[in-house]
């Protein structure tokens, strides 16, 4: 019980540590929550579309008509940068450029393809659906090799073809909201974990609670587990403490099934960064250099990982170097659990293999902390 006393009473030190990674956890999450309620603003069956037409020819024309028809085609200028900030912000769900020749590609069997982004909702979804439609009329009439001939083939079609709809019932607004809370808690967890825990763990290493503790008859691994149990104690409590505010800033949302994936995929999480804050504790004797391992983990993972900037519009090779780091399987988990609309064992199996996936970095983690631990012990 001393070990636990003492733990929790240097940890008091560092509670507006936790306050400040709270706050910024509630402060983002409360403006992303306003912003979203004013950016997604969705036409019950027509999704927002931008068409970059690279071609400018009758095809790609046509193309851009029939979307006309069944989707909202906004109006932006061509530059890059504002194009994703509209894509972020959901000022459009989906973004189809069309490259320079296209239709000659069409008529000569040289196929251009076309590019798309998507904000990866069901308007996306509808998008993507309407475009692939056209795109598989267009292939049945790739031998004819008069453009007018083949719009002209592609129109009828398209006018005898059934209307396709889509139907969800999947609150996208409230989801995207719930996953950008636990993406950002990513960042609030790690750093309050590894921080805190860190922290109080360098002040056990001081000369005299090593005396103490040499010289007393308390068993080292006796000492080591209340240690282990203390640190775990404040991990859950931590994540207790954001489970309260995701109930308080989400409101019922959170009282689903839906939350309550993403409560126990945190949950995991929690426990992984409870491991970490171990291993560093075990690593780092500098309470000063501790602050940069906090920046370089927390906030280095965040970004790589999609926690700040979402998965979409990171580039493959950063995202190629984040599988190996827990929070990408973290926040891979978010992204996942806000497009499930059936929850069952099969729809789960992608669910359950990145939580498997967190566990095994758990377990890893544990096991380099354990050795590091008994190789310090010897040159102590």
């Amino acid at each position: 019980m001393t070990v636990f006393k003492y733990f929790f009473k240097v940890m008091k030190e560092y509670k507006w540590t936790i306050v400040l990674y709270t706050v910024l956890l509630v402060g983002f999450a409360g403006f992303n929550l306003q912003t979203s309620d004013n950016s997604t603003n969705f036409m019950a069956s027509k999704p927002d579309i931008l068409v970059i037409d690279n071609d400018n020819s009758k095809l790609s024309k046509n193309l851009e008509s029939y979307l006309k028809e069944n989707a909202n085609l906004k109006e932006l200028e061509n530059n890059e940068e504002k194009i994703n900030d509209a894509l972020f912000y959901r000022d459009v769900s989906l973004i189809i450029e069309i490259p320079k020749g296209y239709s000659n590609g069409i008529i000569n069997n040289d196929k251009k393809d076309i590019v798309i982004k998507s904000t990866g909702d069901k308007e996306a979804e509808y998008g993507k659906m309407l475009l692939e439609r056209y795109l598989k009329i267009s292939n049945v009439y790739e031998d004819i090799k008069n453009e007018d001939l083949i719009i002209n083939k592609i129109n009828k079609q398209l006018e005898s073809s059934v209307q396709v709809t889509i139907k969800s019932k999947l609150n996208t607004t409230e989801l995207d909201k719930m996953a950008f809370f636990y993406n950002f808690a990513n960042y609030s967890l790690l750093a309050g974990c590894v921080f805190v825990i860190s922290t109080v763990l360098n002040s056990f290493k001081t000369k005299e609670i090593k005396k103490r503790t040499v010289v007393s008859s308390y068993n080292y691994k006796k000492y080591n587990s209340n240690l282990f149990k203390a640190g775990t104690i404040f991990g859950i409590v931590l994540w207790l403490l954001y489970l309260l505010i995701s109930v308080i800033l989400l409101g019922s949302s959170m009282i689903t099934l839906h939350g309550l994936l993403f409560a126990i995929n945190s949950f995991v999480f929690m426990i992984c960064a409870t491991q970490i804050a171990f291993l560093m504790g075990n690593l780092i004797n500098n309470k000063e250099a501790l602050n940069s391992v906090v920046n370089i983990i927390a906030l280095g993972s965040s970004f790589l990982c999609g926690a700040f900037v979402p998965m979409q519009f990171l580039p493959d090779s950063v995202l190629k170097i984040a599988h190996i780091l827990p929070s990408y399987w973290f926040i891979k988990n978010n992204e996942f659990i806000k497009e499930l609309e059936v929850i069952n064992v099969q729809t789960l199996e992608p669910y359950i293999t990145n939580i498997i996936i967190i566990i095994i970095f758990i377990l890893i983690i544990q096991i380099v902390t354990n050795i590091i631990s008994k190789k310090k012990r010897k040159f102590d």
